[in-house]
C-alpha cells in the first residue's frame, strides 16, 4: 500500500501543508515539529511521489559527516581530516563536494533526523564518527536507515563506530578495548592497585569499550573491580572534575585515576591539584584520545593516542570511492599508549604495592 503525505500527517500529528513545509524546506517550522515530521516519514518509510522519486536513486555533490560535539577536537579533527578528503577525481564540478557537518549533540533522534535529510538530499556519502547509542529501538531505526541510504546510492562509513551488521556500512572501528587494557596495564605495572575510573555515559559503546578493558587489566592481576570506584558522566571537563572529588571522598587513599578521555581526565586533575595533590606523586592520572593539548598539560597526560587525523582522513578516502574497502568492510585501528609526566610509582602510604 503507498503511503501518501495524509499519513504522514495523520502520523505526526500536524496537517498536510506543514508536512509539504517540512519536506521542501521552504518555510520556517518549529524544530519539535519538523522533528516529529521527519520521524513521521522515517517510520512510514515515505518517498516523494513520481518524478521526485525516480531522482532518489540518483546522488548529489552533498557529503554528510555527523559528529556528537563540533566543539570537542575528538570530532573536529575527525571532521576536518573527512573534508579535507571529499574533492578530487570522480566529482562533478572539477571534483568539488559540499561537506555538511551535522551535530547531533548525542541525541539518538536528531541522528536519525540529520540521516533522513541526507537521505532527502541524495547525499553521496555519509560519515558517521564516534560510539553509538546502545539501545536497541535506536539500534534497529538506524540499521534500516542506513540500509535505505545504502539502497538509494549513498556510500555510508563508519568512523571511530563499531560495525552496523548487515546495513552494508563500511565500518573502521577503534580498539577501544585494547587501548583501555594497555593503560590499566601501565598503571598495574607502575605498582597501583587503587584506581578509580571515571567513565564517559553509560550508554556509549565507547564508554563500555573502555571500561571493559580497565576491567580486563585488572582481572589479569587477579584484583576484583570495586564497582564503587566506577563513576560515569559527560566527555567534559566539569565531569572530570566532580568524579575526582566524589571518587576521594569514597576513597581518600586512592593512587591513580583513569579518565574517560582526555578532556576529563583534564578536569580531574584540577580537582586533584585544589584538593593539594601532586600529579603523579599523590595521584597518578591518565586519560584517553591524546588530543592536540594533552602534550601541553602540567605535567603532559598518559592517555592512549588515536590517530583520529589518519582514520579520518581515510574514511572520506573510502567514501569518495577513492580508497579500497577493507576486507569483509571492517578494520580496526589500534591506538598506542603514550606515556608521559602524569602517570608514576605510586606512594606507598597512599595505597600503592
Amino acid at each position: 500500500m503507498t503511503v501518501t503525505l495524509a499519513d504522514v500527517a495523520a502520523r505526526a500529528q500536524v496537517s498536510p501543508a506543514t508536512v509539504s513545509r517540512v519536506l521542501n524546506g521552504n518555510y520556517p517550522v518549529a524544530a519539535t515539529t519538523r522533528e516529529r515530521v521527519l520521524r513521521a516519514v522515517d517510520e512510514l518509510d515515505y518517498v516523494l511521489n513520481g518524478p521526485a522519486s525516480a531522482l532518489a536513486a540518483a546522488t548529489s555533490d552533498l557529503v554528510g559527516i555527523l559528529v556528537n560535539d563540533i566543539a570537542d577536537p575528538f570530532f573536529g579533527i575527525m571532521a576536518g581530516a573527512v573534508q579535507s578528503e571529499i574533492g578530487g577525481p570522480g566529482g562533478r564540478a572539477g571534483g568539488e563536494r559540499l561537506a555538511v557537518v551535522c551535530n547531533t549533540g548525542g541525541s539518538p533522534e536528531r541522528e536519525l533526523t540529520y540521516l533522513t535529510l541526507l537521505q532527502r538530499q541524495r547525499a553521496a556519502a555519509v560519515v558517521l564518527t564516534g560510539g553509538a547509542v546502545e539501545d536497541p529501538a535506536h539500534a534497529a531505526a538506524m540499521g534500516a536507515k542506513l540500509r535505505r541510504l545504502g539502497e538509494s546510492g549513498t556510500r555510508v562509513v563508519l568512523c571511530g563506530r563499531p560495525p552496523a551488521p548487515d546495513t552494508g556500512a563500511i565500518a573502521l572501528t577503534f580498539d577501544n578495548r585494547g587501548g583501555g587494557l594497555r593503560l590499566t596495564q601501565h598503571l598495574l605495572a607502575l605498582g597501583h592497585r587503587r584506581i578509580g575510573y571515571i567513565a564517559g555515559p553509560e550508554e556509549r559503546t565507547t564508554t563500555r569499550h573502555r571500561l571493559e578493558g580497565h576491567r580486563a587489566a585488572l582481572s589479569a592481576h587477579g584484583i576484583t573491580d570495586d564497582p564503587h570506584l566506577t563513576l560515569h558522566g559527560p566527555y567534559d571537563r566539569r565531569s572530570g572534575y566532580d568524579a575526582a572529588l566524589e571518587l576521594l571522598r569514597r576513597d581518600p587513599d586512592l593512587t591513580a585515576v583513569v579518565a574517560a578521555n582526555d578532556t576529563v581526565a583534564l578536569g580531574a586533575c584540577a580537582a586533584l591539584r585544589d584538593r593539594g595533590l601532586r600529579i603523579p606523586a599523590d595521584v597518578s592520572v591518565a586519560g584517553f584520545d591524546d588530543l592536540p593539548f594533552s602534550m601541553d598539560a602540567v605535567p603532559a597526560l598518559t592517555t592512549v593516542r588515536l590517530p583520529l587525523q589518519t582514520a579520518g582522513a581515510r574514511a572520506g578516502r573510502i567514501a569518495m570511492g577513492r580508497e579500497d574497502a577493507p576486507p569483509g568492510g571492517i578494520a580496526t585501528v589500534q591506538g598506542e599508549l603514550m606515556v608521559r609526566g602524569s602517570t608514576g610509582v605510586p606512594d606507598p602510604g597512599r595505597g600503592g604495592a
